[in-house]
């Protein structure tokens, strides 16, 4: 581990110009590669105090053995340079997308002198006009095989248009109208190209004027009772129109545009891409990086737009690119994009609309993708045993943890203190055996004293089992019984009786002490306990002054995040219900034996609670169900939780309404 200070450039040495800078480690190799508007303040920046950086941050510093920068004119010179450099270098430190799955898109050779129609995938090839990607290779045969009805281009292999020149025979497309047949001069070079043009124009979105000139084509032949020509005219409007159906319009203005939506926790994060052209969803992609630098959304944001855009040009970049955050400064990025299109592209956050609503639906898709990358091991035999082993390895563990047990607290500002329980049993979730909790030995916020308290009532059910298996002896579980006997009697706390090999809670030394010190008092001293801080992914043991550092790629690291985030959505869930029943209590669910149906036909006969409160006892019992002694009860509570007296705009002097009647 290197020094910084060994590296650091003299004072006055770094120019206060735009440029690229390269950190290198001790073998001479690129392991970061970074852009800035001044690079003297912002290599400057490496050089401080080590406690003060990010633990990424930090951690490249002190690979690093050397530092050396490149002055550029401009920025868009410098975002330039620097996805120039990342291609080359790919160093270790930087973020890096990789495809989540191989999309396919259609393809039209245009470089060839006959230009062919055909399913690609990979790297992007000169000459080549691309469409999509896709989401799946059956939906672009579908598209095509519709398509070519009317534009009968060539999609035969070079060897089969070889083979079939050579013996002056089409291929069985050529015979049934799918292939205008160049192979056996059927349409010359220049007419093939033409229809392979029309092809691209029609996918490119240029769909309208075709369909009418069509449409004028077959009713001019009906005119001249050219039955059979308007007939096969018809029929391939109707296979264009399905084509075009295929593709749903979700901007009614026929937009062109690319909409990114990001998804992250601390180590990754997820990118899909919707490609709109005119109006409709033409094809959809999505990557998966490490977070293996120090980066918000914005910079994730910046390097997708690289990644994105950095091999394109001309109508490849779409007019609008609407994204969630706007990379810091925004506008060499836009300049950028505007270069590689060759003219100005429109860099926003959506607000409003349509476009808006589309963009939740893309943050819906990378949310998924992000949840399906992390949890798709889990199906995998192999390597679930793999992650419960090195979590025994990491902890120190007799054996591999096969029931493991997260608690995590939730509250809203101190109030609605809940708890959650999840179980996971061979690295699988066991949603049947989660269990909340209600902190009940205090009022306010406090997570320590939350997770003491949500242990201890675990365990103490725990060992009330035992105790009735004539497994505990009396004296050790006198304590619990007392506490939890009226709770035994409906068998409730037999969902307690087996007990996990680990326990996992959320947060760092003072949880994983308070946790620890609950079983201590209980008498329970096998089973182990540990804690995963969410900020730095760090495993913290009782007693333990340093945290266990899995690596990034431990399968055991991947399992502890599932275990832990699953008990923070369920602790949400939980927290949330609550504090919604919380908002929708009102003064009729003080009303002893009043139910929801009688609750609901007094608000329908009275229209408000304002009218119920202002209503006699007489008035009440004509409401249907209600007699006179539920009345007087109504009438009473009603009276009793009175509102204060109506606000008074001091403006106006206007009386303001009662909120929520």
């Amino acid at each position: 581990m290197a020094d910084p200070s060994s590296y650091r450039p003299k004072p006055g040495q770094i120019p206060d110009s735009p440029g690229v800078y390269r950190f290198r480690d001790e073998h001479g190799r690129v392991i970061y590669v970074g852009k800035a508007k001044s690079l003297r303040s912002r290599l400057s920046s490496y050089f401080q105090d080590l406690a003060g950086l990010h633990p990424r941050t930090r951690t490249m510093v002190t690979t690093a053995a050397s530092v050396e920068w490149t002055v550029v004119s401009t920025e868009v010179e410098a975002l330039q340079l620097e996805y120039s450099w990342i291609k080359e270098y790919d160093p270790r430190f930087n973020v890096k997308y990789r495809d989540d799955k191989s999309y396919p898109s259609l393809a039209v050779t245009l470089g060839e002198e006959f230009p062919r129609v055909q399913v690609m995938r990979g790297p992007k090839k000169k000459g080549v006009r691309y469409f999509g990607p896709y989401a799946h290779a059956w939906a672009i045969r579908e598209t095509v095989d519709l398509m070519l009805r009317v534009f009968p281009v060539r999609t035969c292999s070079a060897g089969v248009f070889k083979r079939s020149a050579q013996i002056g025979r089409p291929c069985l497309l050529g015979y049934i109208g799918k292939c205008s047949a160049p192979c056996v001069g059927r349409v010359s070079p220049e007419e093939h190209r033409e229809l392979a043009e029309e092809f691209c124009d029609f996918m490119a979105g240029r769909t309208g004027a075709y369909i009418r000139r069509l449409e004028q084509q077959m009713h001019d032949a009906a005119e001249e009772m050219e039955y059979e020509k308007a007939a096969r005219l018809r029929d391939d409007i109707e296979a264009l129109r399905r084509a075009m159906e295929k593709n749903a319009v979700v901007l009614a203005d026929a937009t062109d545009a690319d909409l990114i939506a990001v998804a992250e926790d601390e180590l990754e994060a997820a990118v899909q891409i919707f490609h709109v052209r005119g109006g409709r969803v033409r094809g959809q992609r999505g990557w998966v990086t490490d977070k293996v630098e120090a980066v918000d959304t914005a910079g994730l944001v910046e390097h997708a737009l690289q990644q994105l855009y950095g091999e394109e040009s001309g109508d490849a970049v779409p007019k609008e690119v609407l994204v969630p955050a706007l990379p810091e400064p925004v506008e060499p990025v836009a300049q950028w994009l505007g270069e590689r299109r060759g003219s100005r592209v429109d860099l926003r956050i959506p607000q409003r609309g349509d476009k808006k609503d589309l963009m939740a639906t893309v943050q819906r898709n990378a949310q998924q993708a992000l949840v399906l990358h992390k949890t798709k091991r889990a199906s995998d035999l192999t390597t679930r045993s793999r992650a419960l082993e090195e979590i025994a390895e990491a902890l120190e563990l007799d054996s591999a943890p096969l029931r493991i047990e997260c608690f995590d607290i939730s509250h809203l500002q101190g109030q609605d203190v809940v708890a959650s329980m999840v179980v996971f049993e061979d690295g699988l979730a066991r949603k049947g055996e989660y269990r909340r909790f209600q902190i009940k030995s205090f009022e306010g916020q406090d997570d320590v004293r939350s997770m003491h308290e949500v242990i201890g009532r675990r365990f103490r059910r725990y060992l009330l089992e035992k105790q009735k298996a004539g497994e505990w002896s009396e004296e050790n579980a006198v304590e619990a019984a007392e506490e939890e006997t009226a709770r035994t009697e409906d068998g409730r706390p037999k969902r307690f009786a087996y007990p996990p090999q680990l326990v996992v809670v959320d947060g760092g030394q003072p949880q994983v002490a308070a946790a620890r010190r609950a079983l201590d008092e209980l008498g329970i001293d096998d089973v182990a306990v540990c804690g995963l801080a969410k900020r730095l992914e760090e495993v913290w043991l009782p007693g333990e002054d340093d945290p266990v550092v899995l690596p990034r790629t431990s399968e055991g690291l991947y399992l502890l995040q599932r275990v832990r985030d699953e008990a923070h959505r369920f602790a949400i869930a939980y927290q949330r219900s609550k504090r919604t029943k919380t908002l929708r209590a009102g003064p009729l669910d003080e009303v002893p034996g009043l139910g929801e149906t009688r609750k609901k036909a007094l608000l329908k006969h009275f229209g408000s609670v304002k009218r119920l409160r202002a209503a006699t006892v007489e008035q009440i019992c004509e409401a249907p169900g209600i007699g006179r002694k539920t009345a007087e009860t109504i009438a009473a509570a009603l009276a009793a939780a009175a509102p204060p007296a109506p606000a008074v705009n001091t403006a106006t002097g206007e009386i303001m309404e009662e909120a929520g009647e």
